[in-house]
C-alpha cells in the first residue's frame, strides 16, 4: 500500500533542498532580519517617534513570537554548513588550480561565515554573561572580534544571501555543463 517510501520520494532530493530549513530558520529568526518583517507586518515599531498601536507589548513571549528563541539553535546547524562551505571551498583552492568558481565558493563562504560569527547569538555565547572582563581575557578578544562583525551584520546578510544565490548558480551551470571552460 505504502510501499518503501510513505512520505513520497523525498530522498531522490538534491541534499541543498534536504536541508534547506537549516539555514532558511537561521535567517528567518535572525535579529537583523526580524527588524525588517516586524516594522513591515506588524508595525512593531512603526516608526521611531510614533506611539506604539498595540495595547501591551509582550515581546517575544508569546506565540508566535517565541519561536523566534529556537535562532540560538539554527546558528549551531549554520556554524556546520559554513565550515563545511569553507572545507569545500579550500579543497577547491587545493586540489586544482584557482579558477572562477574556487574564488566564488571561497568569497560564498568567508561571508557565510562572517555573517554567522557576527550573530548576536554568537556574541552572547562567547561572553554573554560575564561580569569582569579583566577575569576572562580570551573570551574577552573573542567578544571583542564578534562585536566587530556585528557592527556589519547587516552588510554580511544582504551579502551572503547574494553569495549563496550565485554560488548555487554557478555550481548548477558547471554541473549541467552550461560552463565549460579551463579552470571553472
Amino acid at each position: 500500500m505504502f510501499g518503501l517510501a510513505p512520505f513520497g520520494d523525498w530522498y531522490a532530493l538534491p541534499p541543498g533542498i534536504l536541508i534547506l530549513g537549516l539555514p532558511g530558520g537561521f535567517r528567518l529568526t535572525c535579529y537583523y532580519y526580524r527588524k525588517a518583517y516586524y516594522r513591515s507586518f506588524w508595525l512593531s515599531p512603526p516608526a521611531c517617534a510614533v506611539a506604539e498601536p498595540h495595547g501591551k507589548y509582550t515581546g517575544e513571549t508569546r506565540l508566535p513570537l517565541i519561536l523566534q528563541n529556537i535562532h540560538r539553535y539554527f546558528f549551531y546547524f549554520a556554524i556546520v554548513i559554513g565550515l563545511i562551505l569553507t572545507y569545500d571551498a579550500v579543497l577547491a583552492l587545493v586540489h586544482r588550480p584557482a579558477g572562477l568558481g574556487s574564488w566564488i565558493l571561497l568569497v560564498n563562504a568567508a561571508l557565510i561565515l562572517g555573517y554567522t560569527f557576527g550573530c548576536h547569538s554568537c556574541r552572547h555565547i562567547t561572553a554573554g554573561r560575564l561580569n569582569h572582563f579583566s577575569k576572562h581575557p580570551l573570551r574577552y578578544k573573542a567578544w571583542t572580534l564578534v562585536s566587530k562583525l556585528n557592527a556589519k551584520h547587516q552588510k554580511f546578510a544582504w551579502a551572503s544571501l547574494f553569495s549563496v544565490m550565485i554560488a548555487d548558480l554557478y555550481v548548477r551551470l558547471v554541473a549541467k555543463g552550461v560552463i565549460n571552460f579551463p579552470f571553472a
